[in-house]
């Protein structure tokens, strides 16, 4: 619930002290002109909490001009409360976002160790939203601070991938329906969890299947190793052999006496008789070890075959499962491109949150490409039947949303891939924005108004590689399309002051 008032809480606290009617009134407009020299006041925000059973919070939005923070569940707003945003050149930029870390005890890198209790990472740059204080105007330098207590209580209520969208304004989600909007199909959804659980078994069997034949194919190869270093030892003595018997023709031959003659004689025939049994278990270690190396050689192509099960199998158990996870769409009319990912839950490697995939990266068909189409973001907020319900929150005005929709064709494949199993938390993001360079594999979409001030976000350095792309972190995941981000063609336009880059690729791309 929004509490206005008509002037600052000193205010009663002269009237106490008996001022005039004129004197309240000067000193009110005194110290809002002392205000507005910091920067204007917003209407105060209370915090309140729905008088309702709360579900689980499914997206919150950020009002910078109304300096408030709210979060909406499948139902419509559970929680309110004031925030306190970025300053001047420091900004808090508005855009989209989602939870992608969560910390209670935070302490910042940028500053000072400062405590950020309660914080909830946006970007990997440093925007956050985290418990502090609230001086009852924009005070931060990019974070969103919360009340502690209104931090506290709401931290374990949200979860990673939770929207975040930071609007300039003050809009709230309106119902929406379309024809382009996700329709789930009721046998898919039914059959979807199913077909995890049985992919899911093949998988672990691949696996424990390669691990086997791995270890199999280990013993087979050390068995060769020490069989072809006893074949090696013995190919070496017979060449000693074949030398020794030939010196002693040598030596037959330079004998002048009968006695010398004798003596080398002799010499050559245990030369040969030694030659001739080395051969002798030469041959016999050859055929011997020819099946050992033969069925070597059998269980490295079966540990090929193996691996390449274990990798074809969890990769389809992976999808399976992600299908089981609501999907974010982006659609990008600056690149002129549709992108698809999911949460993996898997933690990353490097440290710090949770992996999303980038499965699909397509080119998508944009009606009057140049025309801005502005920045919506519809949500599935609950099943409706066998469908689901769907509202949008614009936070930057182009077209109408449904206008915005009506304006995008989306490749037929790619609704057959994402559509039958589409669950509520589900969403799509239309914007005339690229994706910021800070999206990477360990964020869901991150993109920001370009005409908006963004100080505390283009201050900071964008996110480094972490890792880079191999396949050791791939776990048998491969690409969709086989296209990076680094294939966005290059777009740059200043709007408000701000310059865009194309995303580029940062860490490792899994797929679904």
């Amino acid at each position: 619930m929004v509490n206005r008032v008509a002037a600052p809480q000193s205010t009663g606290t002269m009237r106490r002290w008996g001022l005039s009617a004129i004197g309240v009134l000067a000193a009110t407009l005194a110290l809002t002109a002392h205000a507005g020299a910091r920067q204007a006041r917003p209407a105060h925000t209370a915090e309140a909490v729905a008088p309702r059973e709360a579900g689980e919070p499914i997206m919150a939005i950020v009002s910078i001009k109304a300096q408030k923070v709210t979060f909406y569940d499948a139902e419509g707003w559970i929680y309110r409360a004031p925030v306190s945003t970025g300053i001047t050149e420091r900004e808090t930029p508005a855009g989209v976002f989602a939870v992608i870390e969560k910390d209670k005890d935070h302490h910042s890198t940028l500053y000072d160790d400062a405590w950020m209790p309660n914080m909830q990472r946006l970007t990997w740059n440093g925007i956050a939203l985290h418990g502090g204080p609230l001086p009852g105007y924009p005070a931060s330098h990019g974070c969103v601070r919360m009340p502690y207590g209104f931090a506290q209580n709401l931290f374990d209520k949200t979860r990673i991938g939770m929207r975040v969208i930071i609007a300039p304004d003050d809009p709230a989600p309106v119902e929406i329906s379309h024809p382009a909007l996700l329709v789930p199909n009721a046998q898919a959804l039914a059959a979807a969890s199913g077909r995890a659980e049985t992919l899911a078994r093949e998988a672990a069997d691949a696996a424990q299947a390669a691990d086997q034949a791995k270890q199999a194919a280990a013993a087979s190869s050390r068995e060769a190793t020490s069989l072809t270093t006893s074949l090696r030892k013995l190919e070496k003595a017979k060449t000693r052999a074949d030398a020794e018997l030939a010196y002693t023709d040598k030596l037959l031959a330079a004998a002048k006496t009968d006695q010398a003659k004798a003596r080398a004689e002799d010499l050559k025939q245990k030369a040969a008789l030694k030659a001739t049994d080395i051969g002798t278990q030469l041959e016999a270690a050859k055929a011997d070890s020819k099946p050992k190396l033969d069925a070597t050689a059998a269980t490295k192509d079966a540990t090929k075959a193996a691996e390449a099960r274990k990798a074809e199998t969890a990769k389809a158990a992976t999808e399976a499962k992600l299908a089981l996870e609501p999907v974010s769409v982006y659609i990008s009319r600056a690149t002129q491109k549709l992108y698809v990912r999911r949460n993996t839950h898997k933690p990353a490697r490097d440290g710090g949150g949770e992996v999303f995939d980038t499965s699909i990266e397509v080119p998508v068909t944009i009606r009057d490409p140049n025309r801005p189409i502005g920045t919506h973001v519809f949500t599935a907020m609950a099943q409706n039947g066998a469908g689901l319900r769907w509202s949008v929150v614009t936070i930057d005005n182009g077209d109408d949303a449904k206008n915005a929709l009506d304006r995008i064709t989306i490749p037929q494949e790619v609704l057959d891939r994402i559509a039958p199993t589409a669950l509520p938390r589900s969403s799509i993001v239309v914007s005339d924005e690229p994706l910021s360079e800070e999206t990477n594999y360990r964020t869901e979409f991150v993109a920001v108004l370009s005409n908006q001030p963004q100080g505390g976000f283009i201050t900071r350095q964008p996110t480094a590689d972490i890792v880079s792309r191999d396949d050791t972190y791939d776990d048998g995941y491969g690409s969709y399309y086989q296209q990076s981000w680094d294939s966005q063609p290059t777009y740059t336009r200043r709007r408000g002051g701000q310059n865009y880059r194309p995303m580029q690729q940062q860490g490792f791309w899994p797929s679904w």
